[in-house]
């Protein structure tokens, strides 16, 4: 079993109080990468804008959707996945990459490995495939973040486990420590997380006076220059 650097708690908390916008651009002050990576993109689709935000370390595994397996087709087949994902530490979020060129055909998870996962202390699902059963998995709370939605399951399989995967050009590894809400989802990189509170609220202030400033009646260019230069003397590290 790999180790798996964890945060405080009081961090996780931190991040599923926080939308991932707001926690990109504290990152993006830290200098670690480039500000085209670190999130998902090419149509990666939340499924539950609605739900709250989630926070966890990703368990990885990569299917096959099109062709039948040689064996272990079926959920309940797979007792190696879900040790693996049991002895993963938690809050825990399935990280899966179909590997069909054409991913999507046949969804993986549906409510049944929704209700397995949650119980063995996963929040989320993460595909470059599909998913089903969205009612069901909704009423479960269980989020999820797709390409789309398939009716059948063909014949998803699991093929590998615990490997690094690309999900929408983000690369994942077990074990990295993910933020996920309504816009996406994005990784966290270790050496920061326990500075991004502060940096946040940093941001948070200042865009807030921002917002205060522009729905004043006297507001005019003026006025907005001059407070973007004075943003930008108090706060040096913040984003532009």
């Amino acid at each position: 079993m790999e180790t798996i650097t964890q945060v405080a708690p009081e961090i996780l908390d931190f991040l599923r109080r926080t939308d991932t916008c707001t926690v990109s651009n504290a990152i993006e002050t830290f200098n670690v990468r480039m500000r085209n990576e670190g999130f998902t993109q090419r149509g990666i689709k939340c499924m539950f804008p609605g739900m709250p935000r989630v926070a966890g370390y990703a368990v990885t595994g990569r299917i096959r959707t099109a062709a039948p397996p040689l064996a272990k087709l079926c959920y309940y087949q797979n007792i190696e996945w879900w040790q693996y994902v049991a002895g993963m530490p938690g809050p825990k979020i399935v990280v899966v990459a179909d590997m069909y060129p054409a991913p999507g055909l046949g969804a993986f998870f549906g409510e049944i490995h929704a209700q397995i996962s949650k119980a063995l202390g996963c929040v989320a699902y993460v595909s470059n495939g599909t998913v089903r059963d969205l009612p069901a998995m909704q009423a479960a709370n269980f989020q999820c973040f797709a390409t789309g939605v398939s009716i059948s399951h063909s014949y998803a399989h699991l093929i590998e486990m615990g490997e690094p995967v690309e999900i929408g050009s983000l690369q994942i590894r077990s074990g990295d420590l993910l933020h996920a809400d309504c816009h996406g989802v994005q990784t966290i990189p270790i050496e920061t997380a326990a500075e991004l509170p502060g940096v946040v609220s940093d941001i948070e202030n200042r865009e807030r006076e921002l917002i205060r400033l522009c729905t004043q009646t006297d507001f005019s260019i003026e006025t907005l220059v001059t407070a973007l230069r004075y943003g930008n003397e108090h706060f040096p590290s913040l984003p532009r």
